[in-house]
C-alpha cells in the first residue's frame, strides 16, 4: 500500500525496522522474529541497506520474501552510496516488479571496507538527488501504482552529524521534502523534547509532511554503547543513565529499564499527537512486544476497520 494511504488510514502508525542477516541460519532466525511481530499487524516494516554489494542483495531478497510470504508491507532502504543512475534504475524496476510500494531514500554512510572509495564519484551526492530520481522513475509509469513509489526520508532530532549548522540542516531536510518525499522517519532519540523541537522547527521551515518518531528500546548496556557509535553519538539523558547504572550488571534489569523508558517515551509521544512510532527492533521481538502490551495498541486491522 502506498505510504500516503497508510498514513491517511492509520493515525498514528506503528512500524518496525529489520536489518538483513548475513547467514542462512540468521536469516531463518529473523524470519521467525518477523512472524512473531507480524501478529501485531504493524502499518509497515522497513529493511536496512548497506554499501556492499552482498548486503544489497540480502536486503532485496528479504524485502521480496516479506512481500510474497507475509501480510506485511515492506519498505526497503535505498542509499546514495556507491550507486550509478543505472544501478538505482535497476533496483527500482526490481522492486516495482515485486509489488513493493514504498522506498526510504537515504544519503547513506560511506563503506569502511571498500578501498579507494570516493564519495564524489557517486551519481547521487545527496538524498534529495535520490528522491528526485525516484520521482522521475515514478513519472515513467513503470510502477503498477500510477503514483509510483511512496518516498520516505530521514530526519535527525538531535542534529545531523554531518551538518553542525542546524539552520542548514533544516534547509537540507526541506530540500528532500520539496523534491518529493511523502514522510519523514527520524533517527532514534531518547529525549522527547528533542523530537518536539525538531517537529516545531520543521513546521516553521514549511515542512508539513507526516513525521514518524524512531524509538529504540535499550536491551543491554553493551548494545547501548554500540548504538551510541552507530547512531553518530546518540544523546542519553541523565535520567536514563542513572536508571541503567542502578541496574548494574543485571542484564534482565537493564532490559526492564530500557523497555520501561521506551514505553514512557511512547506514551508521551502519543499524548502529544505523534504521526507514528517506528521501532528499531535490532531483529528481536521481546522488547517491542512488551512495549506494545503496555501501550494497549490495537492491531492495524482494527484500526483499518474503524477508520
Amino acid at each position: 500500500m502506498h505510504i500516503t494511504d497508510i498514513l491517511k488510514q492509520q493515525s498514528p502508525t506503528f512500524s518496525f525496522e529489520f536489518f538483513p542477516p548475513k547467514s542462512a541460519e540468521a536469516s531463518e532466525g529473523l524470519y521467525q522474529t518477523i512472524g512473531e511481530l507480524e501478529t501485531l499487524r504493524p502499518a509497515f516494516v522497513s529493511v536496512t541497506y548497506g554499501a556492499g554489494g552482498s548486503t544489497r542483495e540480502l536486503t532485496h531478497d528479504l524485502v521480496v520474501r516479506i512481500k510474497k510470504t507475509t501480510s506485511l508491507d515492506p519498505i526497503p532502504h535505498l542509499t546514495c552510496v556507491c550507486h550509478s543512475e543505472a544501478d538505482v534504475q535497476g533496483i527500482l524496476e526490481r522492486y516495482a516488479e515485486a509489488g513493493v510500494s514504498n522506498i526510504l531514500a537515504l544519503g547513506g554512510d560511506p563503506p569502511k571496507s571498500l578501498e579507494g572509495y570516493k564519495r564524489e564519484n557517486d551519481a547521487f551526492q545527496h538524498a534529495a538527488d535520490l528522491v528526485r530520481f525516484i520521482k522521475k522513475f515514478n513519472d515513467s509509469g513503470v510502477h503498477a501504482d500510477q503514483r509510483g513509489f511512496g518516498i520516505g526520508v530521514a530526519g535527525f532530532p538531535e542534529g545531523h552529524p554531518a551538518t553542525p549548522n542546524r539552520l542548514s540542516e533544516m534547509e537540507h531536510l526541506k530540500a528532500k521534502v520539496d523534491a518529493g518525499a511523502d514522510y519523514i522517519c527520524t533517527q532514534l532519540f531518547f529525549d522527547n523534547h528533542d523530537f518536539y523541537d525538531f517537529r516545531a522547527r520543521c513546521r516553521l521551515a514549511g515542512i508539513h509532511v507526516p513525521i514518524i518518531a524512531g524509538i529504540m528500546p535499550i536491551t543491554s548496556a553493551s548494545g547501548m554503547q554500540r548504538m551510541a557509535d552507530l547512531a553518530a553519538g546518540a544523546r542519553y539523558p541523565a535520567k536514563l543513565l542513572r536508571a541503567i547504572a542502578r541496574a548494574g550488571n543485571d542484564e534482565e534489569a537493564v532490559q526492564r529499564v530500557g523497555v520501561h523508558y521506551a514505553t514512557e517515551q511512547c506514551h508521551d509521544l502519543l499524548d502529544n499527537g505523534v504521526d507514528g512510532i517506528h521501532f528499531y527492533t535490532l531483529n528481536k521481538t521481546r522488547a517491542t512486544r512488551d512495549i506494545y502490551s503496555s501501550l494497549g495498541i490495537p492491531d492495524s486491522a482494527s484500526l483499518r476497520a474503524t477508520s
